[in-house]
């Protein structure tokens, strides 16, 4: 069973992993992942778990975690059909947030009035400490109570903790001043930083503003407004221009051109007419439309790229992982090397005062808090995956992100995917005695009556309406071709082995899917069909090389002839031909074993028969537009427009989210690593320590906010 949460008014990084790691030690459950950036809690029991009474029991066990790290956040369970809704049975009681937030603010204020006045007023003796103190007890009493509270719980290294002590620290050695304005600072920082972060989930969140609101339903001679999530399979909904398209559907009346971009990426509008099936998230620009529904709200287009753009941050990249048990670790070390600084010295160094080294020491532990890295290392993937959904490529996780930083191999499929998958007639090699224009007018006339791509194909080139009058004696030859009678001659259509068994000669083609025609029993040409290459495939093969990409390689089960010709063509460094579902995959694992160990794998590929090889491959990339759900459902990641070229955008979106997130480590880490040398030399003051913390975490946020913006 998996289930998700929802953590509304989650602001502490260091919390939220504790979080996560006390709900993966409860009994059933198989996997907990908290997403701070999105603020959600995603949950995974086992099997045991499947009974009501056993599920709602870890879920109160999860709540009191939740309650244990943030007392004021209430674990709600987010449902598809009706949204949030409480997790345990319990009533979410009303809450007053706006009178709470103006009596902080209140208490705020007096406190720095106070301090302001003490500065000015210089007073001494008890009146100086009753200032300073009723001053620091107004704006960080709630500091001092959080800490007071997490430590009866056992959770002692946190950044509460660590500015309470720090503060303290200040006033035992006589600095009120310095102790009231470094929690002042702290606290304004500490505003400044959940703004930015606020700031950060407002743009991701906006980004995919393509939730439908509402669906106009017909029913009868009258327009019903409706939640989409209660539209069915068959009903009609009318879409006005200007509106969204609420759900997947097929036009069967009007005309108009829709905007697909905040799906594909895309600004050129798509014209659609009866006939076309339309996506959900699309918006209608001109005509109005009635569109039959294909597809309830819960399978819909849009659906599934918002559970896919929300939910990723489930899935972390292994940087995520490291940097919070780096957190983890850091803060307990921090704090010990600030005891020994306090206590070691002023023993050892003859002259040394205890005074002076505490006020260093303190200088260690303000400085210490990881939320920067905590922070904005999440953000900057939650910023690259919204990014890359602009784009129109949707990414499962950041670990699939972050994983395109070290691509070794790329394996493709060919129809759908490096290819159209639209047949067309490429050549036309006519015989002695005929025409192009000849052989066109028997092949199209012979394959009139069927329906077969190829069949198609050959109609599509012939470009004029056949007469059917002209048809006689038609007679299907299985695994062959067509034998029929046009226009009073009989003619032969089909691949070789027709002409074989009629014992007819003719020149053999090596190239591509062959119709062969006989007129009259001798041979009159042939027709070369061809799948076309994407306009963008070669050039992404190029690319790919250019960013180091070692093999690029193509698994299909079409001919060799017609694989190799295509590979030829778009530069791939090897094809193998005519390969079964079962096949592509041995075939991957065989090229899985060639590539380097810290190098990942990529396929990509469209069809039902993909399916396990997305599944079996480091990373899956399945074509969206006209790929199927199967391929969709197994790959990590989905390009909406079918464009080979959108793997290039991803990997340029990952090697940027990623050059981000280094960008903030070397920043946090140096900055702090500075602050700390100069502070156990007793050069920096608190003021730099303060920065050290809440500055140094707010620029890495703005900065991981770039990883949004993706030309």
């Amino acid at each position: 069973m998996e289930m998700q949460f929802s953590l509304a008014g989650l602001c502490c990084p260091v919390c939220a992993s504790k979080i996560e790691a006390g709900i993966q030690k409860i009994a059933g459950v198989r996997h907990a992942a908290v997403d701070f950036t999105a603020q959600k809690l995603f949950l995974e029991t086992g099997d045991d778990a499947h009974d009501t009474a056993h599920a709602l029991e870890i879920i109160v066990k999860a709540d009191s975690i939740v309650r244990q790290h943030e007392p004021d956040i209430v674990l709600t369970r987010i449902d598809a059909a009706h949204g949030v809704v409480p997790a345990n049975g319990a009533d979410i009681g009303p809450t007053a947030p706006g009178a709470k937030k103006i009596r902080d603010y209140a208490r705020f204020g007096v406190g720095v009035l106070l301090f302001i006045t003490g500065m000015i007023l210089h007073f001494s003796g008890p009146l100086e400490l009753a200032f300073f103190l009723a001053a620091y007890m107004l704006i960080g009493g709630e500091v001092l109570f959080r800490a007071a509270k997490n430590i009866t719980r056992g959770q002692v290294f946190d950044e509460n903790f660590l500015m309470s002590l720090a503060t303290i620290g200040a006033f035992a050695i006589g600095q009120y001043p310095e102790g009231v304005a470094v929690m002042l600072f702290y606290q304004v920082g500490e505003a400044f930083q959940d703004h930015a972060v606020n700031r950060s989930r407002a743009s991701i969140t906006a980004l995919m503003d393509i939730r439908p609101d509402y669906v106009n339903l017909k029913r009868g001679d009258t327009i019903v407004r409706a939640a989409p999530d209660e539209a069915k399979v068959g009903d009609i909904m009318v879409v006005k221009p200007g509106e969204k398209v609420p759900l997947d559907g097929i036009v069967i009346e009007g005309r108009s051109a829709l905007d697909t971009s905040a799906l594909t990426g895309e600004s050129m509008p798509r014209d659609v007419e009866a006939g076309s099936a339309v996506l959900s998230g699309s918006i209608n620009t001109s005509g109005l439309l009635s569109i039959e529904v294909s597809k309830v709200f819960g399978e819909s287009t849009v659906s599934k790229i918002l559970d896919l753009v929300q939910n990723a941050g489930s899935k972390k990249a292994p940087i995520e992982n490291f940097i919070t048990k780096f957190a983890r670790y850091y803060t307990p070390a921090v704090v010990a090397m600030a005891l020994i600084l306090a206590i070691v010295p002023p023993l050892l160094i003859p002259g040394a005062s205890f005074s002076a080294w505490i006020n260093r020491a303190l200088v260690f532990l303000v400085v210490s808090c990881p939320c920067a890295l905590v922070i904005s290392i999440p953000l900057s993937f939650f910023g690259g995956i919204g990014g890359a959904s602009r784009q129109g490529i949707l990414v499962k996780g950041g670990n699939y992100l972050d994983a395109l930083n070290k691509v070794d191999t790329v394996v493709f499929d060919k129809t759908g995917t490096l290819t159209r998958g639209v047949f067309t007639v490429s050549h036309i090699v006519p015989a002695a005695a005929y025409t192009v224009e000849d052989l066109l007018f028997y092949a199209a006339h012979a394959e009139s009556n069927s329906n077969h791509p190829i069949a198609l194909s050959i109609q599509r080139a012939y470009g004029k309406t056949v007469d059917g009058q002209q048809i006689r004696d038609l007679e299907e030859i299985a695994g062959r071709g067509i034998r029929v009678t046009v226009d009073g001659k009989a003619v032969l259509a089909g691949n070789s082995r027709l002409l074989d068994a009629e014992h007819i000669p003719y020149p053999a083609q090596e190239t591509g899917t062959v119709v062969y025609l006989a007129i009259e029993g001798a041979y009159a040409g042939c027709l070369i069909i061809s799948d076309e290459p994407k306009k963008d495939a070669a050039q992404t093969i190029r690319s790919l090389k250019a960013r180091g990409v070692k093999n690029t390689v193509m698994l299909t089960g079409d001919t060799r002839a017609v694989g190799e010709k295509i590979a030829g063509e778009l530069g791939l460094d090897r094809v193998y031909t005519e390969l079964l579902p079962h096949q592509k995959v041995e075939q991957l694992e065989l090229l899985e074993k060639e590539k380097t160990s810290a190098g990942s794998l990529v396929f990509v590929g469209d069809g039902i028969n993909d399916a396990p090889v997305l599944a079996r491959s480091d990373i899956g990339i399945a074509m969206g537009g006209l790929g199927s759900d199967a391929a969709i459902e197994a790959a990590d990641m989905v390009i909406m427009t079918d464009e080979p070229s959108k793997i290039i955008t991803a990997i340029d979106i990952a090697k940027r989210t990623r050059s981000i997130v280094n960008q903030n480590i070397v920043f946090a880490l140096g900055v702090k690593g500075i602050i700390l040398i100069l502070g156990a030399l007793g050069i920096a003051t608190m003021w730099a320590a303060v920065f050290g913390d809440v500055g140094v975490a707010v620029i890495a946020i703005c900065n991981a906010t770039r990883a949004l913006k993706v030309k």
